[in-house]
């Protein structure tokens, strides 16, 4: 198996961690973002959608999704379950994994994409026709950013762990999140004390160096 990666991108950085996590070891290629390696025609020819993370697998199939990714190694390598392990925490985990990327990571996204020149006439990540930035959706992703930041905050205030007392998949794309946040200028205010707490714990873990 071979793993596309790049070292500076949100999805397989969420990758690396939880493969940390699990102690997993899988070849790694770099894609060259900034040089646009990843829409030209070799790296297209690997995924189509011209985005990474994307694994290719012994027989050629390729999954090119990060979340997909983690699935895929968490049915291969189900100790420690980091997408739960009774039917309630795998509903915990799938909710808050979904809501972070929804209302946290969308928001960033919208933020940086909509207003950075470096992504005009490329407003969504992948292999699209050009798509223009639009101005308003930036100001949505800072609006939405504060409400998320809130919402976390309240939730860690009523637990340890994103999903419960257990660590998860869902507070690896968190961490992912507030991290890729910052490249937006969207922080967390010294106000959220239970986000903070949780923040530093993650960040004391080793897989967060990946």
């Amino acid at each position: 198996m071979k793993l596309y990666d790049a070292d500076r991108a949100p999805s397989p950085r969420r990758v690396r961690i939880y493969l940390a996590e699990k102690a997993i070891s899988v070849e790694r290629v770099t894609v060259d973002l900034r040089a646009g390696e990843h829409l030209q025609p070799a790296f297209l020819a690997i995924n189509p959608r011209g985005t990474v993370p994307a694994l290719r697998l012994d027989d050629g199939e390729v999954i090119g999704d990060s979340t997909a990714i983690c699935r895929f190694f968490e049915a291969l390598h189900p100790d420690p379950p980091l997408f739960g392990a009774r039917p309630v925490e795998i509903a915990r985990v799938t909710a808050w994994t979904r809501r972070v990327e929804a209302e946290g990571y969308a928001a960033a996204v919208y933020a940086l994409r909509n207003i950075a020149t470096g992504f005009a006439g490329r407003a969504e990540a992948g292999h699209w026709p050009r798509l223009e930035q639009i101005p308003a959706l930036a100001e949505r992703g800072r609006v939405m950013w504060e409400h998320f930041v809130a919402t976390l905050d309240a939730r860690l205030g009523e637990s340890e762990w994103l999903a419960g007392d257990r660590f998860s998949f869902a507070d690896i794309t968190a961490f992912v999140t507030v991290d890729f946040a910052r490249a937006t200028k969207l922080t967390v205010g010294e106000d959220a004390a239970n986000l903070r707490r949780w923040y530093d714990a993650m960040g004391a873990r080793p897989s967060a160096a990946a």
